[in-house]
């Protein structure tokens, strides 16, 4: 960060005085706001966006705020902003009129929200997947300014793409399945069973998560290669960075891929037929990123006919997954139900970069982790 928070609270107290509203006094609570916030920023290199909202054409300071089911929040809220008026919704069937009058909407990418008559000027999703936002004619038309967490779920999910991997190695369904029966079978998995080390994992989507799986997988003493979108950079403990055409050829050297991918365009569908094809028949493939990703078709087709030796899911198209899909009965497919995400700390995260953006956008400063509506993340 260029600025520091000293700079940074100062601008926002000459901006508050010319546009006639009173910025919260400093006290010791806000400096400690303020330092949480900015090891928030740090820990997970999260970004600015380039332009202070300000600047946007359609920005004021906001008259109502709506929290998606937050409601002990909200005292501390009316406290640091009295002139805004705060409201907590705690379910779909009121949340469109509860959007009707309002400036913010602090919860997530809900259809029966984003797609009703509102005139939102900024949505502060609570969650990293906001492709209902992007697909939303209203917020489109309203040009609405998107925030979210992205980046701040990947410890979480890391360890839980991590533990999948292992699981499905250490052949723990079987183990955990037999245990249900109370069978004793030693023998069980055996011959499929292999060590972590030197085995190459493929992180396709090397971003905020896609790093902090790469940085574990390393530790674990794998060889670590990746895709991204547009560039080539990563950490030094990622071997090799290729881009999305390279996927295919990265693919076929890779014991275990793991999915990381937003879903865009793009994105959407592309572990298909000719991706399983291109696994290795003992590589095994983990999704954590967007269940639409994935051809589930294609998927239990490989699984089926042996191109992949398993799969470990935490994301699904459809979703929730239907009770008689074929994925529940399939040998070697560890499920959990989106998950993946959560964890003691991940909330108290979240609500730090909600309160720092609410702070910046009152001041009509820059975001954290402003949506790039073109790309979809």
């Amino acid at each position: 960060m260029r600025n520091s928070i000293f700079t940074t609270a100062l601008g926002a107290t000459l901006l508050s005085l010319q546009l006639g509203f009173t910025a919260t006094p400093a006290t010791a609570q806000n400096t400690h706001a303020a330092a949480e916030a900015q090891a928030l920023i740090e820990r997970f290199g999260l970004r600015e966006s380039r332009q202070p909202v300000r600047d946007l054409g359609n920005w004021k300071v906001p008259e109502k705020v709506v929290v998606w089911q937050n409601e002990e929040r909200l005292p501390a809220l009316r406290a640091a902003y009295p002139s805004i008026t705060f409201e907590s919704v705690a379910g779909v069937p009121s949340l469109a009129a509860a959007l009707e009058d309002a400036d913010v909407f602090v919860g997530y990418c809900i259809p029966a929200g984003v797609n009703s008559d509102h005139s939102l000027q900024w949505i502060m999703s609570m969650a990293v997947g906001v492709e209902n936002c992007v697909a939303s004619e209203v917020v489109q038309r309203q040009k609405t300014i998107v925030a979210n967490v992205k980046k701040l779920s990947g410890p979480e999910i890391a360890e839980h793409a991590i533990a999948l991997m292992m699981a499905l190695n250490r052949g723990l369904d079987g183990f955990i399945a037999n245990q249900q029966k109370e069978v004793w079978d030693r023998g069980l998995l055996a011959d499929d069973i292999w060590e972590l080390e030197g085995r190459t994992v493929l992180v396709v989507g090397l971003g905020g998560i896609g790093i902090e799986i790469a940085r574990r997988a390393h530790g674990l003493g794998m060889k670590v290669t990746a895709t991204r979108n547009s560039r080539r950079e990563g950490p030094e403990y990622v071997s090799y960075v290729g881009l999305a055409d390279e996927l295919l050829e990265l693919a076929a050297e890779a014991d275990v891929v793991i999915n990381t991918v937003p879903l865009t365009d793009k994105t959407n569908g592309m572990f298909n037929a000719e991706f399983f094809e291109a696994m290795q028949s003992h590589a095994y493939f983990v999704s954590v990123g967007r269940g639409k990703s994935a051809n589930t078709d294609d998927l239990v087709a490989a699984l089926r006919n042996g191109q992949i030796g398993g799969a470990g899911l935490d994301v699904f198209d459809p979703e929730p997954l239907p009770a008689d899909h074929p994925l529940w009965s399939q040998p070697r497919v560890i499920i959990t139900p989106h998950v993946a995400f959560r964890s003691e700390k991940l909330r108290e995260r979240v609500w730090i970069l909600v309160e720092e953006n609410l702070r910046r956008y009152v001041n009509g400063d820059k975001l954290i982790s402003k949506v790039d509506m073109r790309r979809g993340y």
